[in-house]
């Protein structure tokens, strides 16, 4: 069945279903560094446009890329207004990424925001989002395909979890657990209260019938916290990547004189 679907419709069916889903940050903004990575395994890679300095011409660039090589590419918009989303959507985006969200109502602005209807999206045919299909046919792929992931970063959005959590219209809350960790007052994302309060998180996000993501440094710790019910992982950058390769290349050349 998956091998039928579209890698948009193949990455929204995993996170309804909690299927494990992994994926990278990518930072650099040209389409060479999609290509490249498209072919790796992942499930789909997130453009960073919050951190990194995409543009509306470099997002539409990464995302034909992604478009041409099949790979699920999630966009992590600013701030997630809706000109941001619509902007990604239109390109091709499989879905956004939200950071800092903190409540049942900015979570429905956002689900709002994704989808055709009432108070949301515009529609415009030729973009690469909406080519090639009847307006009919095209809302219905929107809905099969768009999926729509809120970051919990925030201590003042903790309290509220379950609310966001049970928002018509999320497919996956992702806690950004080293925002989590400046905003506790901690610097090490291993300190005790802060794996409580992500441990926590996990459990009532699922708990409210949502899939529940996080980034993590440690990659020995994703067994555990797949046993407790995370599903969705975005690790890593592509800039991580290219680091640690030039180091392993010093390692393995012995040349480290």
């Amino acid at each position: 069945m998956e091998q039928t679907m579209s890698p948009s419709a193949r990455l929204k069916s995993r996170l309804r279903a909690r299927q494990s889903v992994l994926g990278i940050f990518i930072k650099t903004p040209h389409p060479s560094v999609v290509e490249a990575l498209a072919g790796s395994g992942l499930d789909c890679i997130c453009l960073d446009a919050e951190h990194a300095p995409f543009d509306r011409g470099t997002l539409d660039g990464a995302l034909l890329a992604a478009h041409a090589a099949g790979i699920a590419a999630l966009v992590r918009v600013p701030s997630g207004a809706p000109y941001e989303i619509l902007n990604a959507l239109d390109c091709g985006a499989a879905g956004v990424l939200v950071p800092h969200v903190r409540s049942h109502a900015q979570a429905a602005e956002i689900a709002r925001a994704a989808a055709y209807g009432p108070g949301g999206r515009g529609y415009a045919g030729p973009m690469r989002g909406n080519m090639s299909t009847a307006i009919a046919e095209r809302l219905a792929v929107a809905v099969r395909e768009t999926s729509v992931i809120v970051q919990i970063e925030d201590v003042d959005a903790v309290p509220h979890a379950a609310a966001i959590a049970a928002t018509p219209g999320i497919d996956a809350i992702f806690i950004g657990r080293i925002d989590l960790t400046v905003a506790m007052g901690e610097t090490d994302p291993k300190a005790a209260r802060v794996m409580e309060a992500v441990s926590g998180l996990v459990a009532t996000i699922n708990a409210a019938g949502c899939a529940a993501g996080m980034f993590t440094p440690d990659f020995t710790e994703i067994a555990d916290w797949r046993r407790q019910g995370a599903s969705l992982f975005l690790l890593g950058s592509d800039h991580a990547l290219i680091a640690a390769g030039a180091r392993l290349l010093r390692v393995e050349t012995g040349l480290t004189g």
